[in-house]
């Protein structure tokens, strides 16, 4: 039986999880996840780059500086995208359109792909964007369209298949909130991530 019974997190390829809770805090305790500060989260500055460098964004400073001459592009996206927005609700409330604008924002910066980007606006709205870093990228394959494609629309594909796994998860993952936020909080797509890169990245 799970871990305080909750339910196995079902991955692709059929990949049962069926401890997800032991997983996730030790990853928890492993890397000791910060998931606070940041600016306000209507606004975007250079602390919201340098915290994604934390999570594994890597981003230089030559590339910090071209992201905030977009600055109040990413900032008119993020307005429009309520602070609680979550991908574990139904489709018709996520805001899509905005979603897709806030990732174009990031379009055509040297050096800034999918992982930097969503690594930076995780911390913005964390129970919506995803960090699509190589793994999880790898993970969503299916989902992909192609590097050809335009960035914000490869990203919302890419989130799009994110949220089929979400929802198949829901009463798992959303468990799985409940019992960590006795001590940490963190958003189901934070959660799924940490399950995803487990299976990943584990022995064959």
């Amino acid at each position: 039986m799970p871990t305080n019974s909750i339910p196995p997190v079902v991955l692709r390829g059929d990949v049962a999880v069926a401890d997800p809770l032991s997983i996730v805090l030790g990853f928890l305790e492993a890397w000791r996840l910060d998931v606070g500060g940041g600016s306000a989260p209507g606004s975007f500055g250079e602390i919201d780059l340098r915290l994604a460098n934390r999570d594994g964004a890597r981003i230089s400073a030559s590339e910090i500086a071209a992201v905030l001459k977009r600055r109040r592009r990413i900032e008119r996206a993020l307005r429009a995208i309520a602070p609680d927005a979550s991908l574990v609700r139904s489709d018709d409330t996520i805001p899509w359109p905005a979603l897709g604008e806030l990732f174009d924002a990031f379009a055509g910066i040297r050096g800034v792909g999918l992982s930097k980007a969503t690594k930076t606006l995780h911390r913005k709205r964390p129970a919506l964007i995803p960090m699509l870093d190589s793994v999880v990228q790898k993970y969503l394959a299916d989902d992909d369209p192609g590097a050809k494609t335009p960035f914000g629309e490869r990203a919302l594909e890419l989130v799009r298949g994110y949220k089929n796994d979400l929802d198949r998860n829901r009463a798992a993952l959303s468990r799985l909130r409940r019992e960590i936020g006795r001590t940490r909080e963190l958003s189901e797509v934070r959660i799924l991530d940490l399950l995803i890169w487990a299976d990943q990245m584990s022995p064959p």
